[in-house]
């Protein structure tokens, strides 16, 4: 591809809608920059919800307002053009009179969608779409998949050894002995996961084999909600999962009542449950969701085809024989190494 310069700019405005992570959350990040006679004269980028967008930012920065009427306006969204929290942000460029609009990506919120490309061409600015449109709608893969599948955005993670196995056979364990797969910088990274997204979801063997506590403990940042499908009643103190320390959502096939602040969702058990649990969050607004096992909840899933993303941490172990790790019949779009470790991110391109 070659880079032009509106694609320069467009990246620029990519660079700063990412420095909010998460924190937009259900709207999506958007980083904003006007340019005059080559150069930048405005920044800005949305921080979190509620708060000015992104292209209030970028002109309140401009010191020479009448400098707008010459300029040109570079989004990685389209403008919004409703009444949300905030007032529509096609209004404040029209009254600004910039002539000239460079949008990433089409927004897909329907309150929006082409809604505000028709507005600002109809008060005559003139308006590019699709600069790095990839790109625009990669960082807002979660907003986009809400919006375009109604469902949150479906990561699967797990840890195996060199060989392919989760888990080492209990016949080959060895007393003290750690069989933790993954080294400490990647335990740094899995809680960096956690915090970038709104839930966290293990089936229940998981909860009884490992007690996992699914926090973030090793990062700055909040704690998803925690999730489960129980078949049968499952409520122990000595279980992480129900301490109550967090958010906790379970799904369930029998009737039960909400206590010590655990929601409760009862499925209906004659339809696919995933599909219920999919359709629940998605009513409930949770854009993303990280599966973090066990086998059999990450083979369902991939079995079924409900999956966007996989990231595979492979740690220097050889294990022999044991819990074999699902299996992705992709190729990885991207590799990270760490020390001896690596992870592999796997994109569904059949979704």
């Amino acid at each position: 591809m070659n880079i032009g310069i509106d694609e320069v700019y467009m990246q620029r405005c990519l660079d700063l809608a990412a420095k909010a992570c998460i924190t937009t959350i259900p709207n999506p990040m958007v980083g904003c920059v006007i340019v005059y006679n080559g150069r930048i004269i405005g920044e800005g980028f949305h921080t979190k919800q509620g708060s000015p967008h992104a292209e209030v930012h970028a002109i309140d920065s401009v010191k020479n307002k009448q400098l707008l009427k010459e300029a040109t306006l570079y989004v990685n969204l389209e403008p919004c053009c409703h009444f949300g929290k905030t007032p529509p942000c096609t209004d404040l460029i029209i009254k600004h009179n910039i002539p000239h609009i460079v949008i990433g990506t089409l927004d897909v919120n329907p309150c929006v969608q082409n809604k505000g490309v028709e507005r600002l061409k109809a008060n005559c600015a003139t308006v590019k779409v699709g600069v790095l449109e990839n790109e625009c709608k990669e960082l807002n893969k979660r907003f986009f998949t809400f919006h375009t599948k109604k469902r949150p955005y479906i990561i699967l993670k797990w840890a195996q050894s060199i060989d392919g196995y989760m888990d080492i056979s209990p016949a080959k364990r060895e007393e003290n002995t750690s069989y933790w797969i993954s080294n400490e910088t990647l335990k740094l990274k899995v809680h960096q996961w956690r915090a970038q997204e709104k839930a966290i979801f293990v089936g229940a063997n998981t909860i009884l084999r490992d007690n996992p506590q699914l926090n973030v403990r090793y990062c700055s940042g909040e704690n998803p909600t925690r999730m489960t499908l129980l078949n049968k009643q499952l409520y122990n103190n000595n279980f992480h999962f129900f301490d109550t320390k967090q958010s906790t959502l379970i799904f369930t096939t029998f009737q039960t009542e909400n206590h010590d602040g655990i929601h409760y969702h009862v499925l209906n058990k004659t339809e696919d449950y995933d599909k219920q649990i999919m359709d629940e969050l998605y009513a409930l607004g949770y854009q993303s969701i990280l599966i973090e096992g066990g086998k059999k909840t990450l083979e369902r899933l991939i079995g079924k085809n409900l999956w966007d993303e996989a990231r595979v941490l492979i740690g220097n172990r050889y294990f022999g024989e044991g819990l074999k790790a699902p299996t992705i019949s992709l190729f990885p779009y991207k590799t990270e190494t760490y020390d001896e470790d690596k992870v592999l991110y796997i994109k569904n391109l059949y979704s």
